[in-house]
């Protein structure tokens, strides 16, 4: 019976005492037995609500019998009854009634009452039985009877009472049997001990659980509940059991005791491990260790909603809408579901507007708000307050003081609100001003707040410098000031238009009139798109929508409507022939439209006047003419930043906007493209008839087996855009590399462009644990140090190489040396009529399958022609600049270049087109370096010493000089180069140095790579300490180099040799074909955790491309070899498998429990896996329903295959990274010029030998610390110390696994680290 039914009832019985004939034939026992089946909705909805039903005193003029009295009488009692009842149910406990003592157990409240009968839902909790109501006293001194319920209330306690005499004397008899060991074990531990003597026979509970419950204070007696439910069905496994064990003799007994022996033996380990962990957690949290306990995550889903409402309410202010934001914040705020997802930044967003109007009362207000939302307010609400009575000139002093004593009152520091909190404008001086109102002589306190750092792997590079000579860049500070201002205006226009390099073709007739026609049509387009738009604002505007209702209306109106039609028909033009599905292209649009807003924001706040001021005084620290300082980059920006710390803050403040928002934004200006953009049908071809067709098609094509919207332009703009050949292009400008340094990460949100927004991890779109990893971080010093060296590194363009590339580029192409045909070199498409009689159905087949495969080939090309013009075109327009690639880097710490399409890490065309900047003289050994790495380059030499590949290089210099002078007309000697454009590149360096008149004093711009010998491998080999591991990939020293993929080819030559012997028809196919090459990639792969399958792909690939190989065995030729590269690699690396098996079962079994695997590398960067179960999220638009597959979302389970096969590669991923980071500082202490492509690094020919050195200090350096201990007593503390107290049997067994495995870390073999100083070829 619900709460409201009992009280309706009681005032029913109360009006009806009044009349004698009224009488309610209820019996007393069955409705206290009805009230106590009250469920526990009941008594979440009765928690905080205040009811009074006070005793009437019945008077009556009607002449009562004595039955009327009698009934009087009852109806008293039971009325009172009813009113203890109601009490007993709006407690905010659980009430424990033993006769006439009441006992309180606490029980958590459900949030605040409500005003009205139905008080909000709380969380979902288990059923709890209520107690009963213990005996009530009779009016008129009458006694009345005992009842039922009172009865069973009593019998209850009674059972109870034996159950609580028969645990204690079963935890004394264990106590005794088990020892001193057990009595040992600390009160209220949470772990559960596995007992082999057998369950409890009656009640079914294992007696290591009755112990454990008896022993923790907070044990809860569910435990003892399930067991009762438990009970029968137990007790018949074991009477099965039993009557089995009878049976099989003595034997079965002797066997059963030594399980028993060897289960002992393993929860006395099991114990013995838990108790360790207790003691470490206790120094863990007692010492404020950084490392954060397990803890559950905030929903995905709410999280993105709190982002919608924060970054539509910021974009209704910044359109000056504050009335509607305010409306919106009322409107959530008054319904409890969805108050719930608001957090106080999410109000603070309104008290910033109230604060610039000084209405104090206002802000009061939403402090009220606060206080009713359950939250509480923090430096954020004060600085608005406190900005609020510094604009109001009749502000009393007193209030200000209750201000700050309020502050202070909950735990918030003054000085924390001007060093946490992001100011615009002129906030900060308000607050300031009013606090001086009350303190004069306040100054806050602005010192930089240097935490020492956490990783002893650079405590010394940050704490001795004085031997650190840190380069400076070959510019003077107006040099670098000039750069600066036109970066500025380059990231304030958001866009780039270039010419391109196929502008150099002569233009014809036709050219000119489809570029002519393509502008006309523009411009029409440019005016239908801005009256839809207006028409479309207007609409959303005056949409009768209920206020709480999110609205795309502010998000139109935060540029000007000029400017998203731009962006409209920027991405017409970009539209590749075959399309662009509706999800990718609304993305792009969606984006476009952000970062102008995020630009017009800097603008607004005032910050761009403020970042010239410090950026001006910063290029003082990278000047050649100014002195030398003996501070990193990241150190200077900061003081920079303390001592201007007025005005507004520069680091961050805007709401990044949720993928769905983006999403919405995006998908709604595609729709008013497609409805609104229109061509003539005539255009190109007279004899058609003239009718308006659109110009983009929505149309639906499959992706696998998913059906996908796709936005395919007309054959009529396609063949337009391809004749017009338009000699400009447009680019966004975070696609250009920098013209001026980036501005150095200085925090997790700040760092790289100036303007431009950029994340310092790279994540999936919505994906946002990684963020508040990087948050919560304490110290990534060393981290922004890494990315800000590779980000200062200065570039310049290999102009005579570009050239040739693009006059091969404009010609036909070349498909050897990887430059794309044009379009007029693709396959023609046949068309046919299927329904043509004259040809036969497997010829219409046939057919059928030619146009698919002709028109998959025109997309590829197509997509790897534009590729390559965007680059050449890119190269072409920075070819007289000194240009900066700002760097970031993915969830494992490996960096990447910002700019996607032309960067270093690009391909073989790419780098050859890069040189350094900055160019130094080749010194004594030079001129050697380059020719080493030339014949490195070719890829002919991999077996030979250095002085055997340098005598080669000298063997072939007429070829070298020969290339060099002629490249195209010559021998061509390096277009037969594993990587031919950068062999020509290092051929015309050599050259111009031999031709020099003293090589050793030649300056030379050209990078110098030094790769790892299969770095993963190295890893490997290093963390098991494996000798013949580390043998074959080189950590060792050796007289030549060892290569580890010929190494495999060799041992699998000769198991295939004995295979052949033996009559195995495919071993004798392969004969004379398996080489280095077929096997590298899978050897390769192997370490990053590619499976069978992908390896036996890997190996078809590489058959594939030899010619001579008969194809109708290529099938079990690749089944064949895949499997002895496996059994090859197994047998060279023992340890690295161990290994590789120890975290793949980690991760298994900590994704089984419902966790994400998250470790942080040596540096203290915090890495966490995201793969979780795929969710399906709808988005519902006019055009179609978007259906996104998201598998990031932290409130799912984690995807368990996903997580283990991803652990060991990200893992070793996240080991280089560390590795190539290490040598990346100390390589810029020493005044190197320094970058990497992940485990390939580059430096100047006359600084190799300082980098090789440095590089196998810091692997050595890094792999002398505890790599898996530490990784092992991460995973325990995160995932070991949490295990319920009321965990069931199957729960506790894979904690006991995920224990007992964590805590053995794979043994180590006997290699010397300190041998990877010596050893020649480990970077080489």
């Amino acid at each position: 019976m619900s709460l409201l039914r009992v009280c309706s009832l009681a005032k029913r019985l109360s009006q009806r005492i009044l009349f004698e004939k009224c009488a309610v034939r209820v019996s007393f026992a069955d409705l206290c037995q009805g009230c106590a089946t009250v469920t526990n909705g009941a008594v979440r909805r009765a928690s905080g609500i205040h009811l009074h039903l006070p005793t009437r005193n019945v008077s009556s003029a009607v002449p009562k019998s004595e039955d009327a009295k009698k009934r009087v009488l009852k109806q008293s009692q039971l009325l009172d009854v009813l009113e203890a009842r109601i009490q007993q149910l709006q407690s905010d406990g659980v009430l424990d009634v033993q006769h006439a003592n009441v006992q309180l157990v606490k029980n958590p409240s459900y949030g605040r009452g409500a005003s009205s009968g139905r008080a909000p839902r709380g969380p979902p909790q288990e059923k709890t039985d209520i107690p009963k109501s213990g005996q009530t006293v009779a009016r008129g001194g009458s006694k009345s009877q005992p009842s039922r319920w009172m009865e069973k209330l009593t019998q209850e306690k009674k059972n109870k009472l034996k159950k609580q005499q028969h645990l204690q004397q079963q935890i004394q008899t264990s106590v005794k049997e088990k020892g001193p060991k057990e009595s040992l074990m600390p009160t209220g531990t949470t772990r559960k001990t596995i007992s082999t003597a057998a369950k409890k026979g009656r009640g079914g509970l294992k007696l290591s659980e009755e112990i454990r419950a008896a022993v923790s204070p907070t044990a809860p007696a569910a435990a003892v509940t399930a067991g009762k439910a438990a009970g029968p069905q137990k007790l018949s496994k074991q009477k099965g059991k039993k009557s089995k064990k009878k049976e099989s003799g003595e034997e079965a007994k002797k066997q059963t005791s030594s399980e028993a022996r060897g289960r002992e033996e393993e929860l006395a380990e099991v114990e013995e491990l838990e108790k360790k962990l207790n003691q470490q957690v206790s120094h863990w949290t007692s010492s404020g260790s950084p490392e954060r306990l397990q803890e559950g995550s905030k929903g995905s889903a709410s999280a993105d909603i709190q982002l919608s409402i924060r970054s539509y309410l910021e974009a209704c202010v910044f359109a000056g809408d504050t009335e509607r934001a305010h409306r919106f914040l009322l409107s959530q705020h008054r319904v409890m579901s969805r108050r719930k997802v608001l957090n106080t930044e999410v109000y603070n967003i309104i008290a910033r507007v109230l604060a610039k109007k000084g209405t104090l009362n206002q802000i009061g207000r939403i402090f009220i708000l606060l206080e009713e939302a359950g939250l509480k307010p923090n430096l954020g609400s004060y600085s608005a307050a406190l900005e609020s009575m510094g604009r109001n000139p009749n502000c009393s002093p007193k209030v200000i003081s209750r201000c700050l004593i309020q502050m202070e009152e909950d735990s918030l520091s003054v000085d924390d609100l001007f060093s946490k909190c992001v100011f615009r404008q002129d906030e900060r001086d308000m607050v300031l001003k009013a606090i001086r109102t009350v303190n004069p002589d306040f100054q806050p306190n602005l010192e930089l707040h240097r935490s020492p750092c956490s990783s002893s792997l650079v405590q010394d590079f940050y704490t001795r410098r004085e031997h650190h000579t840190y380069p400076k860049l070959d510019f003077t500070q107006e040099e670098l000031q000039e750069c600066f201002k036109r970066q500025l205006s380059v990231e304030q226009a958001c866009t780039v238009t270039i010419d391109s390099v196929e502008a150099a073709k002569p233009v014809t007739e036709n050219m000119a009139k489809m570029r002519e026609l393509l502008a006309e049509h523009r411009a029409q387009w440019q005016k239908i798109l801005l009256q839809a738009l207006r028409e479309g604002k207007m609409i959303l505007a005056n949409t009768s929508t209920k206020d709480y209702k999110l609205n795309l209306y502010p998000h139109l109106c935060l540029l000007e409507d000029r400017e998203y039609v731009d962006i409209m028909i920027q991405s017409v033009a970009n539209l590749p022939p075959s399309g662009e599905s509706l999800k990718t292209l609304a993305s792009d649009l969606g984006n476009r439209v952000y970062t102008k807003y995020s630009v017009q924001q800097k603008h607004r706040n005032q910050t761009v006047e403020k970042l010239g001021s410090i950026y001006n005084a910063y290029t003082e620290l990278l000047a050649k003419d100014t002195k030398v300082c003996n501070v990193l980059p990241r150190e200077h920006w900061w003081n920079l930043e303390m001592e201007q710390s007025s005005g507004p803050t520069l680091q961050g403040g805007e709401t990044s906007w949720p993928y769905i928002v983006t999403l919405e934004l995006g998908t709604y200006l595609v729709d008013m493209m497609v409805k609104n953009l229109k061509i003539n049908s005539d255009i190109l071809n007279p004899a058609y008839d003239r009718k308006l067709i659109p110009i983009l098609y929505h149309m639906y094509t499959f992706r696998s087996t998913r059906q996908v919207g796709f936005i395919k332009p007309h054959p009529i703009l396609t063949q337009m855009q391809q004749e017009a050949m338009e000699n400009t292009l447009t680019f966004d400008s975070y696609v250009m590399p920098m013209l001026c340094p980036p501005v150095p990460w200085t925090s997790v949100r700040f760092g790289a462009y100036l303007l431009t927004p950029a994340k310092l991890m790279r994540t999936v779109d919505g994906a946002t644990q990684h963020e508040r990893l990087l948050e919560e971080c304490q110290n990534l010093h060393a981290v922004f140090d890494s990315l800000n060296q590779l980000g200062n590194c200065a570039w310049k363009i290999n102009k005579p190489l570009l050239d040739i590339i693009i006059s091969i580029f404009n010609d036909r192409g070349s498909d050897k040396l990887d430059i794309p045909p044009p379009m007029s070199e693709a396959p023609k498409i046949q068309h046919f009529s299927p329904h043509d009689p004259t040809y036969t159905a497997s010829e219409k087949a046939h057919m059928k399958r030619q146009v698919i495969d002709a028109k998959k080939k025109c997309s590829e090309m197509h997509s790897l022609r534009m590729d390559a013009l965007y680059k050449l075109s890119i190269a072409h327009h920075v070819r007289d600049e000194i240009f900066w690639f700002p760097h970031n880097m993915d969830f494992r710490g490996r960096t990447y270049p910002c700019p996607p399409y032309f960067n270093h890490l690009g391909s073989d065309v790419t780098r050859a087109m890069l040189v350094f900047a900055e160019g130094k003289p080749l010194g004594p050994k030079g001129l050697d370096w380059l020719k080493i790495h030339l014949v490195n380059l070719t890829g002919l030499k991999k077996r030979s010493s250095l002085q055997g590949r340098l005598e080669y290089a000298n063997s072939i210099m007429e070829d070298i000089l020969d290339s060099a002078d002629n490249p195209l007309n010559g021998k061509k000697w390096w277009m037969d180069a594993d990587e031919p454009w950068q062999a020509l590149a290092c051929c015309m360096e050599i050259a111009n140095a031999v031709r020099s008149p003293d090589p050793t004093r030649f300056i030379s711009h050209f990078p110098i790579h030094q790769d790892g010998s299969c770095n993963g491998l190295q890893h490997y080999a290093a963390l098991g300490r494996d000798v013949i591991g580390a043998t074959s990939v080189n950590l060792m020293p050796c007289d030549v180099p060892q290569d580890v993929y010929s190494g495999v080819a060799q041992q699998v030559e000769e198991l295939r040799a004995g295979d052949a012997k033996n009559g195995l028809k495919i071993a004798q196919v392969l004969q004379g074909f398996i080489s280095r090459k077929v096997v590298k990639q899978t050897v390769m792969t192997v370490v990053y955790g590619v499976t069978r399958y992908g390896g036996r792909l890997q190996i078809e690939k590489r058959l594939k491309e030899i010619d001579e190989f008969p194809k109708e065995h290529i099938w079990d030729a690749s089944h064949y070899l895949v499997r002895l590269v496996f059994s090859g690699l197994k047998e060279m690396f023992t340890g690295t498998r161990e290994i590789q098996d120890w975290l793949t079962e980690s991760a298994r079994l900590i994704s089984k429990s419902g966790h994400t695997v998250e470790w942080v590398t040596p540096l203290g960067l915090p890495v966490i896996q995201p793969y979780h179960r795929t969710r399906s999220q709808v988005l519902k638009s006019s055009m179609q329903h978007i259906n996104l597959q998201i598998s990031h979302d932290t409130t799912e389970r984690p995807d368990i295959v996903k997580q283990k096969n991803a652990f060991p590669p990200n893992f070793i991923h996240s080991l280089d990274s560390t590795h190539m980071m290490l040598t990346s500082l100390h390589c810029y202490s020493a005044g190197l010029t320094f970058v990497s492509v992940h485990d390939c690094f580059w430096t100047h020919a006359l600084t190799v030998d300082t980098m090789n050195k440095v590089c196998r200090e810091q692997f050595v350096a890094l792999h002398s610390q505890p790599i898996l201990q530490e990784l092992s007593d991460f995973l325990l503390r995160k995932y070991c110390t949490t295990i319920s107290t009321e965990a069931k049997s199957k729960k506790y067994q894979q904690y006991r696994r995920l224990l007992l495995l964590l805590s053995k870390v794979p043994q180590t073999g006997d290699f010397d680290l300190q041998r990877v100083k010596e050893s020649t070829y480990f970077f080489s």
